[in-house]
């Protein structure tokens, strides 16, 4: 059983506290959007998919309680505080998506005459709610499609190794994974060999986090340096590096956790397939390239020092983008819920399947 970072019944939220792992695990209660906002800002839920999620809860168990007199004042609650929730992490698009398409509901809802108060209140924590669910259904998804993919390009039928960078697991989601979710598919097919994670400094989601989780569930693995990658793939024959993403441009170019970057490069030089892990959500149409992603920059402290101990010399400057953006022209494929597509023929494919989602709905 994978582990649960979001644990939501109506009206009560806890998120598994990740600053604290791997040495201890402990739910907090997010009581509502100002606790949401802050467990989002200081990282102690973190990857996109999650972001949004939690985001989203945070919001649901708010107004859960709550009577409203009017549609029009239920409406500017829902925008003002899903607004809010976004400056959390900019980055991450996927607190952005799911924050537009709420606020497109509660305006659609306002408008109807035919929908009171108390039912406008009633479905927007029904779609809210449904976030849960469709996260877990796209990651298993992901997985699927990505493994196949994956195995497409190795000859023969044996086990094959595979890199991971950061933290994209259940910890990241609302369970199973994009990324690791891709490793999983693959043990449960029985061709993994073995999955190598990288430490992902400054923060060490991948020594704290992935290896937490790959140790949960009994896969084999091992923990690198994030300065080991190069030549882990001079010595090992790596089949694949999957990895995860934060936004990725219409032309394919995306921002995942820094230190990706150099590692697609290093891929590219070695001849190992790359491939993001993302669900449709993390694909920002409206951005062109990566050049326009903002880039969070994060505090000095979490370069200097481990804990309370300082590592650094006291007085040095410091340089903490939290993520950096690889070309799309080094990614062999991106992993979707709706199948794997290369950069070039990603804004068509995901047009596509939008107009189909919506001609659903």
């Amino acid at each position: 059983m994978t582990l649960q970072s979001i644990r939501y019944e109506k009206g009560s939220l806890e998120i598994l506290d990740q600053l604290l792992l791997p040495v201890q695990s402990k739910y907090i209660a997010v009581k509502g959007v100002e606790d949401g906002w802050r467990v989002i800002n200081k990282m102690q839920v973190r990857g996109a998919p999650a972001i949004a999620i939690v985001g989203c809860l945070s919001l649901a168990v708010e107004i859960y309680p709550e009577e409203y007199e009017s549609k029009k004042t239920l409406r500017q609650e829902i925008e003002g505080k899903l607004n809010y929730l976004v400056s959390s992490r900019p980055t991450a698009v996927n607190m952005k998506g799911a924050a537009e398409e709420m606020i497109a509901l509660a305006n659609d809802l306002a408008k109807d005459d035919g929908v009171s108060v108390v039912e406008m209140k009633q479905r927007f924590l029904a779609a809210t709610e449904a976030m849960l669910q469709k996260d877990i259904s796209d990651n298993k998804a992901i997985g699927t499609h990505g493994a196949a993919a994956i195995l497409s390009k190795v000859s023969g039928d044996g086990p094959i190794r595979v890199l991971t960078h950061c933290n994209t697991g259940s910890l990241a989601t609302a369970g199973f994974g994009t990324a690791l979710g891709v490793v999983r598919s693959l043990h449960e097919l029985k061709r993994l060999e073995h999955v190598y994670c990288t430490e992902t400094r400054p923060y060490n989601q991948g020594a704290r986090l992935t290896a937490f989780e790959l140790v949960h569930d009994k896969l084999p693995a091992t923990l690198i340096l994030d300065s080991m990658v190069a030549a882990l793939f001079r010595c090992r024959n790596i089949g694949a590096v999957v990895v995860g993403a934060d936004r990725v441009a219409a032309n394919g170019d995306t921002a995942n956790k820094i230190g990706t970057y150099q590692i697609a490069v290093v891929a590219k030089h070695h001849g190992v397939p790359f491939y993001i892990a993302a669900p449709l959500t993390s694909i920002d149409l409206k951005i062109s390239c990566g050049d326009h992603i903002i880039i969070e920059e994060r505090p000095d402290r979490e370069m200097t020092h481990v804990g309370e101990h300082r590592i650094a010399a006291p007085g040095i400057t410091c340089w903490n983008p939290a993520f950096d953006v690889t070309p799309a022209s080094l990614i062999t494929g991106i992993i979707t819920e709706k199948g794997v597509f290369t950069p070039s023929e990603l804004q068509e494919q995901v047009l596509k399947h939008t107009q189909q989602s919506n001609s659903e709905s």
